[in-house]
């Protein structure tokens, strides 16, 4: 371990420990949990109890109904962690150097600006990035066996979409990008970490509200009055009703059932229904949106906190 890489170990220590606590405890935890779990479902074989449409044993909705609960924690525990690691971590990786002025000192000791910001930044990365990923691990071995079951959490709850797989390790890169750069710029810790909140949860937050933007869901189309398929495990995006040229009309145009339903789709012409739907093989697309703009964003970040170290009139 060189010098700078060491300079950096001692002076995140602190973080690294506290992480992996963090992650130990979650993971007593969550195998405790997931015994009781495994104990409550006896082993039966639970795909008729997926989708909102399914049925299970008493028992079975019993364990779906006291572990949702945790599961929920366990998942807002790893939402969150992003901008936690964004503020504590990235937010005074350099703006603490600057604010006490010890920056200087490590840069007259024949260190590199580059090789300086590389081991601390690298060392946290590293960590910042298996923590979130056992926390996300963690939480999808939970919920796996009760995955998508009436009542229980479905993969399009941000608990899950959020808070599990690459999207989540991704996040954290980026947060901790944010912090690093707020706070070189800020040059102030407490306002950097003010700042660093708003930019990942305010982004976070955006991709959650808007993803179904970006992706194109699933037409199930149902010919007449013909019943609609099931929704299952599926996101549903809503109702359309379908004219003969193809063209799909909001489902206010006839707002009724049995009877007059069948009036009202004769009296406008129309010659099926549509429920859109995103199937739950969509959770890896949204996964990889999330992914990329994340990484994006972070390469970005990355990439302006490089040219200001550069110019070095930053540090000064």
């Amino acid at each position: 371990m060189n010098g700078t890489l060491w300079l950096a170990w001692r002076q995140q220590r602190l973080l690294i420990l506290a992480g992996l606590l963090l992650v130990a405890g979650c993971a007593v935890w969550v195998v405790l949990e997931r015994a009781d779990l495994m104990a409550a479902v006896g082993g039966h074989d639970l795909t008729s109890c997926k989708g909102w449409n399914g049925v299970c044993r008493t028992s079975t909705e019993v364990a779906v109904f006291e572990h949702t609960p945790g599961i929920r924690v366990l998942g807002t525990v790893s939402v969150l962690l992003p901008a936690v690691i964004g503020m504590f971590w990235g937010a005074p990786l350099i703006g603490r150097e600057l604010e006490r002025g010890t920056v200087k000192v490590a840069l007259t000791q024949g260190v590199g600006a580059r090789s300086w910001f590389a081991a601390r930044f690298g060392l946290a990365a590293l960590c910042a990035a298996v923590v979130s990923a056992a926390l996300a691990a963690l939480l999808a071995w939970w919920w796996a066996p009760i995955s998508n079951m009436q009542n229980g959490v479905y993969w399009h709850d941000p608990y899950i979409l959020n808070g599990s797989g690459p999207a989540a390790v991704a996040c954290s890169l980026f947060a901790l990008s944010a912090g690093t750069a707020i706070g070189l710029l800020v040059r102030r810790t407490l306002p950097a970490m003010g700042l660093t909140a708003v930019a990942v949860l305010g982004t976070t937050a955006f991709l959650t509200l808007f993803r179904r933007d970006f992706v194109t869901p699933t037409d199930r189309i149902t010919p007449g009055m013909t019943p609609k398929q099931l929704i299952g495990s599926a996101w549903s995006a809503g109702y359309r009703y379908l004219t003969p040229d193809g063209a799909q009309h909001p489902l206010e145009s006839c707002a009724f059932s049995g009877e007059e339903l069948r009036a009202c789709m004769a009296e406008h012409g129309y010659v099926g229904r549509v429920h859109k739907v995103y199937p739950s093989s969509d959770f890896w697309t949204f996964q990889a949106l999330d992914t990329v703009v994340y990484l994006g964003l972070a390469a970005a970040l990355l990439a302006l906190t490089a040219a200001l170290l550069h110019r070095r009139r930053h540090l000064v």
